[in-house]
């Protein structure tokens, strides 16, 4: 069982890690920096703030509190201009640490209690923890995404008006045991 959790968590961050970067690239780099309004974020303030996040979660993940002395979360919020490259590098930062702290982890380690602020959680109160933190913040993205793509947005999922012919798809094979994912992620993954 922790094996197959591990295994599942895996693939539901990478899905979080691909559908934040299939929008990404779909918005010209003037765009990233774009706001609904003075309260919102932009998709550049995002992945500054993921990235931030996982670097001071996942480092060192099982010794030290999650919250970092070097972490300025105030700081993530400011706007900045990002190139192309500085975005792609600062997601990847976030993402590879994340995967090297999940990729080390043994069943054994699941129930270990680690903190974040001083609040004690299981390893894997911890994970659920940060995934739904990390598809809220995904889910910003491709909103914001949509926002400025408007008509030319590419799905990422199943498109409006496709539920259908979708289903009808997936109804006709045979009954597998598979993971939500298994179409959307790279076959290397």
């Amino acid at each position: 069982m922790n094996d197959n959790y591990l295994s599942s968590i895996k693939k539901q961050f990478l899905y979080n890690r691909e559908l934040g970067w299939k929008t990404i690239e779909q918005i010209p780099a003037e765009k990233l920096n774009w706001q609904y309004n003075e309260e919102s974020n932009s998709i550049i303030q995002i992945v500054k703030h993921l990235s931030s996040n996982m670097l001071s979660r996942w480092t060192d993940f099982i010794n030290s509190d999650g919250e970092k002395e070097w972490r300025n979360r105030d700081e993530e919020f400011e706007n900045e201009i990002f190139s192309s490259e500085q975005v792609k590098i600062s997601w990847d930062k976030g993402w590879d640490c994340l995967f090297h702290a999940i990729n080390d982890l043994k069943p054994e380690d699941l129930t270990k209690i680690v903190y974040i602020r001083n609040q004690g959680h299981t390893v894997v109160e911890a994970i659920n923890r940060q995934l739904s933190h990390y598809s809220y913040h995904v889910g910003q993205i491709v909103f914001i995404g949509k926002m400025i793509k408007n008509d030319e947005w590419k799905s990422l999922s199943i498109p409006k008006g496709q539920s259908a012919t979708y289903n009808k798809e997936m109804f006709a094979k045979e009954k597998e045991r598979a993971h939500f994912t298994k179409d959307f992620l790279p076959k290397d993954k």
